[in-house]
């Protein structure tokens, strides 16, 4: 018989009751055994949930308190030494440390890396690794959950992240040496986790190694038989199931087949090509995991188009072996369906969140002919909705030529008749912190307790009380704090056409932040003006400039649930028309600075590098587009974070925004290393301190930080900034680490007299020689 499985279930509750108890036990209001008990509550709901669906293979260890890898760094031993960590188990002082850095009680360290999960919108801890790093085992958490479960009557499938993608995604510290030569001392370590959970009765273990469907190297392929054969050796009765998503195996499959597990899960979401030549290729007597339910999207599935798959399958490797699952786990889905009473009926009828996708599953395993024909009717219904399609929209995006995404001056040219600013320029990346007050005003005003006009004067308030600080402390150019924004996506999605919106959709970004993704279900167009008010309001307050504040049309394309009935492309080139309209709007309105965030333009990226040219080609044509209808004397800005952007400088370039900010800090300036060999000619402010921790960097850390930027960089170019906006912190910490940034700029300012802001030709000249090279 199919087996209906699981490869992941989001950890949050349907309340969000983890976030809420892991920022308690941070803010000292509850107990560390509170929140333990918080977390067992929660796994003990969600086991039973899956359970009651119908769910055979149910996950265990895939919940967290704050991220997988981290939690696997915690299992391994690996530690960096700066947390002081000497005990036989990571408590979660350390853990928590590790995640968002520790100042006080005479203590000082920084948090660890935080970078995109292969494609997705969400943050995973990077593990940090020496030359000649040891590992030992230093957390029960895989055991002890599995224990857990067992005691509801579930034998549940301990889920772990594979030793290959835990080491190919880590970071080297003390200087570059080859990942792999660590295997050898980490594989002992999965071994004796494999021995517990043994011990513990466990019968499945699910090793997530979607490194495996990316480009790899003959020595990585080698490498992943070595480790697997390894563990094998140490599972004794323990069955394995290798995990890969996101993409194909392609060249990897080889090697996939050929590992001694007794199981495979494959993605047959992205890359459902891959079915004929892995059937092909199967193993006789292994399991084959399929993932055939989208876990990356909320669009309820075609299940007849699905169950074609499913038969091919189960013809070759037989339905006692065959494991019908998500395509990958569903942390990146929200939790359930059931709970959004507000949107339309028909709109609800297309969609499936994570509780519905795992009855997507169950239909599937079951061959369910029932909801298989329910599905079919609500496909043909989306297909044929009126809503979807706008031909006033479609007319318009169609006649976009390439003049359309093109400044009418280079960058020296525009730059001498923009703004005149002192040497290391001093900003923001864009919002203030989202007080208790804040939130609560908000949602008053959507309980219908708090009239528009109040709560537009209460807005209001908080952005002249926000200007005001920033010209105290000393800021160049000013923003007006983003206080009447819920997010940087779901803000101007419930302003754009072709959106719709959740009421409790909430996914993980990273540790406690989580995010309600819009839903893009038909064509995109802007209505009315977006942010117009807000910029005008706080440029009308001040003499100094304010910048206008937009998300741009990757991101917006990126952190949304997208229509999967056309391309991406097109998706993308409707809401960069939209965001254009705004742009000009803001320039008609006085506003001379306007920055359109992309930090997801790099995580965008396909997993393939084969596959890199096309998406960048129409990524960066739809921010241009969103870009080009400006004066020269209006100044683009751009923000990039968390992801690993030296791979795609010179793309950055081609953007052309006059500046751009970029995460710097919390990776350890290793950014700066692309400069190195590679002259970026406009500006650029990469980030001087960490926002995702509570510490507050002093004044000597930040001028050193800038100092370093001085080795790669021309003085001229550099922007003073954090890595990215201060949402999520208190004002106590911003206004310190904000009067220690504007301090170091000035530091610098005394320390290079003579600097001025203008392009040097030089610097042009060798951009120049360097994109010729290239």
């Amino acid at each position: 018989m199919t087996i209906a499985s699981n490869l992941g279930f989001p950890s949050l509750g349907a309340a969000r009751e983890l976030k809420r108890a892991t920022e308690g036990y941070w803010g000292g209001k509850i107990s560390r055994e509170q929140l333990l008990a918080t977390g067992a509550e929660l796994r003990r709901r969600h086991w039973q949930l899956q359970r009651d669906i119908g769910i055979r293979r149910i996950p265990a260890n895939d919940f967290s308190f704050y991220d997988r890898m981290l939690d696997t760094c915690a299992m391994v031993g690996a530690v960096p030494p700066r947390y002081g960590w000497t005990g036989e188990w990571v408590d979660p002082g350390t853990y928590f440390a590790m995640a968002r850095g520790s100042q006080g009680k005479g203590r000082d360290v920084t948090a660890m890396e935080m970078t995109k999960w292969f494609d997705t919108n969400y943050h995973y801890i990077v593990p940090e690794l020496e030359r000649g790093q040891r590992f030992r085992m230093a957390s029960a958490k895989p055991a002890n959950e599995y224990r857990e479960a067992k005691a509801l009557g579930i034998d549940a499938t301990t889920v772990l992240i594979g030793p290959l993608t835990f080491l190919l995604l880590a970071k080297t510290k003390g200087g570059a040496f080859d990942r792999l030569s660590l295997l050898d001392a980490l594989l002992p370590v999965y071994g004796d986790v494999l021995e517990s959970l043994a011990a513990a009765g466990a019968t499945w273990v699910q090793l997530d190694e979607p490194s495996l469907a990316l480009d790899r190297t003959d020595a990585e392929r080698a490498a992943y038989l070595r480790a697997y054969k390894y563990l094998a050796s140490r599972a004794g009765k323990l069955q394995l199931l290798v995990a890969t998503y996101f993409a194909g195996l392609a060249d990897n499959l080889k090697t996939a087949v050929a590992l001694p597990v007794q199981g495979l899960h494959v993605d047959l979401v992205r890359a459902p090509e891959q079915l004929d030549p892995l059937l092909a290729a199967w193993p006789k007597g292994r399991v084959l995991s399929a993932g055939v339910i989208d876990g990356r999207n909320v669009w309820r599935a075609d299940l007849a188009k699905q169950a074609a798959l499913v038969e091919r399958a189960a013809a070759k490797v037989g339905k006692d072996r065959l494991w019908v699952a998500p395509s990958c786990s569903l942390l990146h889905t929200p939790f359930d369906l059931d709970l959004e009473t507000k949107l339309d009926a028909e709109l609800k009828s297309w969609l499936a969140f994570a509780k519905q996708k795992l009855q997507e599953v169950v239909a599937l395993a079951k061959s369910d002919q029932k909801a298989i024909e329910s599905s079919s009717r609500a496909a043909k219904s989306r297909r044929a909705s009126t809503r979807i399609n706008n031909a006033a929209v479609q007319r318009r995006a169609g006649s976009v030529t390439e003049k359309d995404s093109v400044r009418s001056a280079p960058f020296a040219v525009r730059r001498k008749t923009q703004l005149d600013l002192p040497p290391y320029p001093t900003t923001t990346i864009g919002s203030f912190p989202q007080t208790t007050e804040v939130r609560a005003a908000r949602r008053k005003l959507n309980d219908n307790q708090l009239s528009a006009e109040d709560y537009d004067r209460f807005i209001e308030a908080q952005v002249a009380k926000t200007i005001k600080l920033q010209e105290e402390i000393g800021l160049d150019v000013l923003v007006h704090g983003e206080f009447e924004r819920n997010d940087m996506v779901e803000y101007f999605g419930e302003q754009l056409a072709g959106f719709a919106f959740t009421e409790h959709g909430w996914v993980q970004s990273y540790g406690t932040r989580y995010v309600k993704p819009p839903i893009i279900f038909g064509d995109v167009s802007r209505p009315s003006a977006m942010t117009v008010r807000w910029s005008k309001y706080a440029q009308s307050l001040t003499q100094r400039p304010v910048k206008g504040m937009l998300t741009g049309p990757v991101t917006i394309l990126q952190w949304s649930f997208v229509r999967d009935d056309q391309p991406r492309a097109e998706t993308a080139k409707q809401i960069a028309l939209a965001i254009r309209d705004e742009v000009v709007d803001l320039e008609a309105a006085g506003i001379r600075v306007i920055q359109i965030d992309e930090p997801a333009l790099r995580e965008g990226l396909p997993l393939r590098r084969a596959d890199w040219s096309d998406y960048l080609k129409w990524a960066v044509d739809a921010f241009r587009l969103s870009t080009a209808g400006v004066r020269d004397g209006t100044q683009i800005h751009t923000h990039m974070c968390y992801s690993e952007f030296n791979d795609v400088l010179r793309v950055i370039e081609r953007m052309d925004a006059d500046v751009i900010s970029i995460e710097n800090a919390r990776s350890g300036s290793e950014l700066l290393q692309g400069f190195e060999h590679y002259k970026y000619p406009n500006e650029i402010g990469p980030g001087v301190y960490d926002i995702h921790s509570p510490r507050v960097p002093s004044t000597a850390e930040i001028t050193g930080a800038l100092k370093s930027m001085t080795r790669v960089l021309d003085g001229a170019q550099i922007w003073v900034n954090p890595d990215c906006g201060l949402k999520t912190r208190g004002w106590d910490e911003t206004l310190a680490a904000l009067k220690n940034m504007v301090a170091a700029a000035n530091d610098m300012r005394r320390q290079t007299q003579g600097v001025k802001r203008e392009t040097s030709s030089k610097r042009r000249q060798t951009a120049d020689v360097e994109r010729e090279r290239s």
